[in-house]
Order: C-alpha cells, then sequence, then structure tokens
C-alpha cells in the first residue's frame, strides 16, 4: 500500500491515492450488464456522491473496488482506493463526534475509521447489497465506539510509582545531618533474625532558671510503638551530631 506521510490521515489518503495533478492516475473499469464503463478516480467518486449519482453504476463502482482490492497482494494501492472512496461518508459523523467531545484527537478518530475499513474489507462479500453503505457504516460505528471508550476513561496516578516515591528512602550516607541532631548506630547481634529487642528514646530535660524545659525527642520520634512490659536489656547513648566518639 502507498506510504500517506505525516498530517491528517484523510488528507494523507487524498493524497495517496490521486497523486499530484501532473501525475498519471489510477481509472477503475466497471460492468454494468454487458457494458464496461472505464472511470477515473474522481468519476468514480462522483458516481458515489455526486449529484447526478446512478444507483446501479454506485453498486457496480463499490462491487469492482472491492473485488480488486480483495485479489491483489496485502499491500496492493487497490485497498487504499476502497478507503479513499469511504471518505466521504465520513466526514458528517467525523465532525459531529469532534463537536460533542472536543479533546478528542482528530488523527486518532480517523485512524480508527481507517483500521475499521480495511479489516471489514478482509471479509466482506464483494456481491452483498448496499456494500459502501455496510463499509462506511463498520468505520462510523469504530468512530463512536473509539469516541465514547475514550471520553470515559479518567486519567490517575500510577499508584506503583508513587508509593515507590513515596516510601523511597535516601541512601545514609546521602542524608544530610540535622542541625542540632543526633546519631545513632546500632549493631545487631550476629543472628540471621537480627534485633529482637524494642528501642525505647529517653533524653534528659534541660534545666533553666532551676525548672526543667520541654524535650525535644517528639520532634525527632516521628512513630514508635511502646512495650511498657519489655524487658530492658540494655542501654544505647546518643551523641550530637559532630561531637567526637
Amino acid at each position: 500500500m502507498t506510504s500517506i506521510g505525516p498530517g491528517s490521515v484523510f488528507t494523507r489518503i487524498d493524497r495517496a491515492v490521486l497523486g499530484s495533478p501532473d501525475a498519471t492516475r489510477s481509472s477503475l473499469t466497471v460492468h454494468i450488464g454487458s457494458q464496461a464503463v472505464l472511470l477515473s478516480l474522481e468519476e468514480s467518486r462522483s458516481a458515489l456522491y455526486g449529484p447526478l449519482r446512478d444507483a446501479a453504476l454506485g453498486a457496480a463502482v463499490w462491487r469492482q473496488a472491492v473485488v480488486e482490492a480483495q485479489q491483489e497482494p496485502q499491500n496492493g494501492d487497490g485497498r487504499l482506493l476502497v478507503v479513499w472512496l469511504t471518505l466521504p461518508g465520513l466526514y458528517r459523523n467525523l465532525h459531529r463526534i469532534l463537536r460533542c467531545w472536543r479533546r478528542l484527537d482528530r488523527a486518532d478518530l480517523e485512524a480508527e475509521a481507517l483500521l475499521a475499513v480495511l479489516a471489514a474489507l478482509d471479509t466482506v462479500d464483494p456481491d452483498t447489497p448496499e456494500l459502501g453503505g455496510c463499509l462506511i457504516k463498520e468505520a462510523v460505528n469504530q468512530m463512536w465506539a473509539y469516541a465514547r471508550r475514550v471520553t470515559r476513561e479518567v486519567p490517575v496516578v500510577d499508584i506503583g510509582a508513587f508509593a515507590e516515591a513515596r516510601h523511597a528512602s535516601v541512601p545514609a550516607e546521602e542524608q544530610p545531618d540535622p542541625p542540632e541532631g543526633w546519631q545513632l548506630h546500632i549493631t545487631p547481634p550476629p543472628r540471621r533474625e537480627g534485633l529482637y529487642a524494642t528501642i525505647r528514646f529517653a533524653e534528659p530535660r534541660p534545666r533553666r532558671d532551676g525548672r526543667r524545659t520541654g524535650t525535644r525527642l517528639p520532634d525527632l520520634v516521628f512513630r514508635a510503638r511502646r512495650h511498657e512490659e519489655a524487658e530492658l536489656i540494655g542501654t544505647l547513648t546518643l551523641r550530637s551530631t559532630g561531637t567526637r566518639r
């Protein structure tokens, strides 16, 4: 299939099928009864959508275009021609959807329509009545389904990444020492189960004018579990940050 390049999907299809004005363009030979009619691409489209369109000629155009597309390789230009023939039947619903949901990307809707036509082309019977209408209906239904699905989606935070970032701890060597802070060094016993003892922090209250002032430990310890019934098995000494050992 001819590459359709960047830009609006439908516009790219127009350029890919019609080419430059001076380029040699394909034609379509259709059969009406015993008569063979040679049509240019523009004439083929006009037979489907023009003011003087003829039902018998339009049906013959759809049938011949689908037959040729199904008989050629998957990357043949005949499949793109069928998509191009459906485009005028898609614009009304495309614009209606974009008016209803302004945040939708037009290119995404057009791509959904393109894929729907190509998927239907693989299985449709060329002798199906209202063949063109069936292809257009598949594309229209796909655009509406895509619009409803996307507009129901609600952006959410990546819970896993958020939790990981929230609970991530800075490596000890990268943590700055708080002013007037404390450092605690614990060497766990050489057992696989590690340290089992409950740690309790205490700080003597400094005196000012013969009276005790409030302790600073509530500002330093954020979470603790109390085990008052636990037995005291040892004492740990805290030293101020920056003091010599």
